[in-house]
């Protein structure tokens, strides 16, 4: 069974499966009947899982995305390198506890690990403001990743946070114009850089530390310009619309890599990260020791060129066939001596 007590709806016939399971392990005396039996409801345990989560509406994917079992960004500063070392303050205002930042060694490569971090007690989500960054948050993450650069060190951003905080201190200290300052930076930043959505991906918040050479999702995840929660209060002045507007913003991994938002899918275990972390991680460390490989290394010229036509890429600005194209306009007429260009004898208007 998953751990913890938190459950989604959509996942109860998986409940029930597992219950099933573990009492039948429990109690029923090992017999050919009772192993048979054992067998029977394994695989039909994992094919009901496989239809579940092989079919989850994007509502259901958020809310796959929110679990609170999920893997979070310190669980694999702990599970997908083999050292961390963090570190604090933005040298401005304050240490920001929901953007975490940190030199780490994955296999053969340092590198600078940078992350939302949402927390998992109470007393930890309310000092991490359940991933919400703060300004402080955003100017730590861009002098670290400058450090890193001037080290030669490769940066991995995990992205996992609502959206930036919406506070008025926030907002005071120039949100807005940090987001926007770190994007700039992270656009010509001469290293190497991976970002992966682990969860969510809420609006200006997950692109603040959401440019790179690589954009990688977890495939439970979802990567959006606003919640839909924020969409449908926005659209129809209700937040019970919210599955209409997570079904119209196209945010999870099965329609963003065919728009040119996200470069790789990364698959999570049956049933979700939540019900196998240390499972998901090796995918991620895979995944990322891969990318690394690809991309330290390369000309920094070239590197910063094809980031830049990465971005510049990404979006439809035109729907549709382009109107045909009109036909020249005919030269304009010289008049004589007694009649001014552009004026006809008919009093109608030449083209001049």
């Amino acid at each position: 069974m998953a751990s913890g007590e938190h459950r989604l709806s959509f996942e109860q016939p998986i409940y029930e499966l597992e219950a099933r399971l573990e009492k039948l392990e429990r109690l029923a005396p090992q017999t050919p009947e009772t192993s048979g039996e054992l067998r029977r409801l394994r695989r039909e345990l994992t094919a009901r899982k496989k239809e579940i989560y092989g079919n989850l509406k994007p509502s259901e994917t958020v809310q796959v995305a929110r679990h609170p079992n999920r893997p979070m960004t310190t669980d694999y500063f702990e599970l997908a390198f083999d050292e961390f070392v963090e570190l604090h303050g933005d040298r401005t205002f304050g240490d920001d506890r929901a953007l975490r930042t940190g030199w780490a060694k994955l296999d053969t490569f340092r590198v600078l690990a940078v992350g939302h971090q949402k927390g998992k007690t109470l007393k930890e989500r309310t000092d991490c403001y359940y991933g919400c960054a703060h300004p402080e948050g955003y100017r730590k993450a861009m002098a670290k990743m400058r450090l890193a650069a001037k080290f030669h060190l490769p940066v991995i951003c995990f992205i996992d946070t609502p959206g930036a905080y919406p506070g008025i201190g926030a907002e005071e200290r120039g949100q807005a114009w940090v987001i926007a300052s770190s994007m700039y930076e992270m656009s010509r930043l001469p290293t190497p850089i991976i970002c992966v959505v682990i969860g969510e991906g809420g609006s200006g918040g997950a692109l603040g530390i959401g440019v790179g050479d690589r954009i990688a999702m977890l495939e439970h995840s979802y990567y959006s310009v606003i919640s839909p929660e924020g969409c449908a209060g926005i659209l129809w002045r209700s937040h019970t619309f919210k599955d209409q507007a997570a079904n119209a913003l196209k945010l999870t991994s099965k329609d963003l890599p065919g728009l040119g938002v996200v470069d790789d899918v990364i698959h999570e275990p049956l049933g979700g990260a939540h019900r196998n972390p240390v499972l998901m991680a090796n995918r991620l460390k895979v995944y990322l020791r891969n990318q690394l490989r690809q991309l330290v290394g390369r000309p920094l010229d070239e590197l910063l060129q094809t980031r830049y036509e990465k971005f510049r890429r990404m979006g439809v600005f035109l729907e549709g066939q382009p109107p045909a194209p009109a036909d020249p306009p005919e030269p304009p007429r010289k008049g004589g001596p007694h009649e001014p260009v552009g004026i006809a004898r008919n009093n109608s208007i030449d083209p001049v």
